[in-house]
């Protein structure tokens, strides 16, 4: 079965191929079918993943799985969310993973309460008006490391500290970290969903 991917992130596309393996599942980047990124105006992960999923469809013709992710940090009130992604550009920044860290480190260098989530939200639609979407959540919660450690992963993993391992996520081995991470979690959701309802 083919599924368009509503992203244009080849860390996500890597690591959803690959945990999709089992499924038989062929993922396509909507970049390489002409599909611009959808708009993404909503507060919480599941209406952005849902808008995602549908616009990559409706462009498609075909099913589309989409994912929205982000850090949530407890000090901030659960902030940066949605906007995790941008999250340097609110501090002067270009856009970008290791502008994000530093920027991260940055506005909680005095805070003592480290405590945070990685949060992933997939969607899947069988098409851009189904009325059923496949809705999977996964979620780590761990704890900010006062400077990054590690060279596996993308995002904020190598500050992601999580206390089960005594480790950030980019020390971890590429398939213990796929296996434990929030779209690891998600996507054995999403897996099960797919099983029970599409195949």
């Amino acid at each position: 079965m083919k599924i368009v991917l509503a992203s244009n992130n080849p860390g996500k596309l890597a690591e959803l191929q690959a945990m999709l393996a089992p499924l038989g599942v062929q993922l396509l980047r909507q970049a390489e079918l002409g599909i611009s990124e959808a708009e993404e105006p909503f507060r919480t992960f599941v209406e952005n993943a849902l808008a995602k999923a549908r616009h990559a469809s409706r462009l498609s013709g075909l099913p589309a799985l989409a994912d929205d992710a982000g850090l949530c940090v407890d000090a901030f009130g659960g902030l940066p969310g949605v906007d995790t992604a941008f999250y340097a550009t609110q501090f002067g920044y270009a856009k970008g993973d290791e502008n994000n860290v530093k920027a991260l480190l940055e506005q909680m260098a005095a805070i003592t309460n480290r405590r945070a989530a990685l949060v992933s939200t997939l969607v899947a639609v069988r098409s851009a008006d189904d009325p059923e979407p496949l809705i999977a959540c996964g979620r780590v919660p761990g704890e900010i490391a006062r400077e990054p450690v590690g060279n596996n992963g993308f995002g904020f993993d190598p500050v992601m500290f999580i206390p089960e391992f005594g480790q950030t996520f980019a020390q971890l081995p590429v398939d213990v970290k796929n296996a434990n991470s929030h779209r690891g979690k998600a996507t054995r959701q999403m897996m099960e969903l797919m099983r029970e309802r599409w195949l």
